[in-house]
């Protein structure tokens, strides 16, 4: 990842529109993300799969790694792996035209040697931020794991792991098979 500071958000928008890579804004900060390494790209393919057909029927639909995520309170944008959104999606119209998702119902990042440590520290904070959103998923590409932070009809967070030990997930109404979100992934190769 590349870092470049102090820059505004219209400039960000700026970059973001000629650039060819996605860039995330971090109060001030450009990241440049990196491509995805095979597991990565097809456990989110697969993911994804499994999403569309159980979420369809609930009035729901699911976006890929293209689409910008706007956390305001944090001024950030960030592009994770996958996003639902169930209902109308609300978007903040910013500069040069680009649309940024206000309301993610369910936002999944698939975990990588360079993302992970900031996944599961200040973006699983700055994304509970987010009112819309009941499911933060952090999925491992080095073993079969998945970990869900669901928001509680309190509005607390809570924690769970899946494994080859209690391989069926459960996310709002869908039940997803650990088996599914890895078949063809090689271990072994990464």
């Amino acid at each position: 990842m590349v870092t470049q500071t102090a820059v505004s958000v219209d400039e960000y928008f700026d970059l973001l529109h000629d650039s060819e890579e996605k860039l995330e804004y971090y109060d001030g900060e450009i990241v440049a993300m990196s491509g995805a390494q095979p597991n990565h790209n097809i456990i989110a393919c697969n993911l994804i799969s499994e999403f569309v057909v159980c979420l369809k029927k609930q009035g729901c639909y699911v976006l890929n790694s293209d689409q910008l995520i706007s956390i305001g309170q944090h001024r950030l944008y960030v592009f994770p792996d996958i996003v639902v959104v169930c209902g109308k999606a609300q978007y903040e119209n910013t500069k040069r035209g680009l649309k940024s998702l206000l309301n993610p119902k369910i936002v999944v990042e698939v975990l990588s040697d360079s993302t992970e440590a900031h996944d599961r520290g200040n973006k699983l904070e700055y994304y509970q931020t987010l009112a819309s959103l009941e499911n933060f998923i952090l999925v491992s590409t080095k073993k079969k794991k998945v970990e869900i932070y669901r928001k509680s009809d309190g509005g607390d967070w809570l924690h769970h792991i899946y494994n080859e030990g209690s391989p069926l997930m459960k996310i709002g109404e869908c039940e997803i098979d650990l088996r599914e979100i890895y078949s063809n992934v090689d271990f072994d190769a990464a």
